[in-house]
């Protein structure tokens, strides 16, 4: 067996690379230690185009250039998450701007810390067979969400007390976000109240009619939820969170086309359905997001409208001071 001998120099040479690739990745690990751990509940799937913003963000390394590691889990709906966020088994999770309103009243500490839009992110889709205008006509009617701890069950609340409808005037079907669409394709329900990409697949089944419930009641876009608590300890985390969130947002607002291509490479169960991504991302972009004099800024004349009508029609039993429910101090 021959034997070779490197020189001098090619052995110090490799000693040298040696050390250092032990010094890069002693460094990479110490990187990873020092970024701060956090977990983000999300009120339904993770791969739904409603969350696009997070997976492009995670994705693309944003929250790991701001500084943190996220866990994305999943809830059980707005309200459920709220109450996870506000007894701080997870720091952050997502809601309604609405949902620190009807948890605060209840004694769950949590605020909105951003929320994802202008516009409202709940929509009316009724199939058009079954002669709906609009929330008067829900009357003894079969209106899906995708559960009763969901921020939509709430908007569809908000939105009945328009129009002196209860709960009980009709049956509402907490259906589960597979169900939710489903019977009302089918025909054994006759609407839904849900966000965008379930309105999209409602009408590609059937023929119905899609409209935003703000023009009803001024129900709120998606909204970050942090508790008091968390946003005392660790502020650097959930300013870190927001900018990347946001950011990413931003990108959907400008180019859905290329969102979407992030968006798949992000969640690659949506492979093959680009046309239809797109489509649901530029409603988003058009109808969801606008209206933002600083980008993730919650509105609080918009809060307060919304805290007085609930509290009015009974829904939320008692006022909470506004200050309480959220703050604009990580998005500036």
């Amino acid at each position: 067996m021959t034997k070779f001998n490197l020189p001098a120099f090619s052995k110090l040479a490799l000693t040298a690379l040696v050390a250092l690739v032990a010094a890069s990745s002693l460094a990479t690990e110490a990187q990873a230690q020092a970024r701060e751990k956090i977990t983000y509940l999300f009120p339904a799937p993770g791969l739904l185009p409603a969350f696009s913003p997070f997976n492009i963000a995670r994705h693309k390394g944003y929250y790991t250039a701001e500084g943190i590691d996220v866990d994305f889990q999943v809830g059980r709906g707005g309200a459920d998450v709220a109450k996870q966020v506000g007894t701080n088994n997870v720091e952050l999770g997502g809601g309604i701007g609405d949902t620190p309103i009807v948890v605060r009243a209840n004694d769950v500490p949590v605020k909105a810390v951003a929320i994802l839009g202008g516009r409202g992110l709940i929509f009316l889709v009724s199939r058009n067979d079954r002669g709906i205008k609009g929330p008067a006509d829900l009357k003894g009617k079969k209106v899906t969400v995708a559960g009763l701890q969901d921020s939509a069950y709430f908007a569809l609340l908000g939105m009945l007390a328009t129009v002196n409808l209860k709960k009980s005037d009709l049956e509402i079907l907490p259906a589960g976000p597979a169900g939710v669409t489903r019977l009302v394709i089918a025909g054994e329900a006759d609407a839904m109240v849900g966000v965008p990409e379930w309105a999209y697949a409602i009408e590609q089944g059937v023929p119905a009619t899609t409209q935003q419930t703000e023009q009803y009641y001024p129900s709120m876009a998606q909204a970050i939820l942090a508790s008091d608590d968390t946003i005392a300890k660790k502020p650097q985390a959930v300013r870190a969170f927001v900018r990347a969130t946001l950011r990413a947002m931003k990108e959907v607002m400008d180019n859905p086309q290329q969102a979407t291509a992030d968006f798949i490479a992000a969640v690659p169960q949506h492979k093959g359905k680009e046309a239809e991504m797109e489509e649901i991302l530029t409603r988003y972009a058009k109808f969801v997001y606008p209206g933002q004099a600083t980008l993730g800024a919650i509105d609080e004349r918009r809060l307060k409208n919304v805290q007085d009508f609930l509290v009015k029609e009974g829904i939320v039993q008692k006022p909470t001071p506004l200050a309480d429910l959220y703050t604009n101090q990580f998005v500036r």
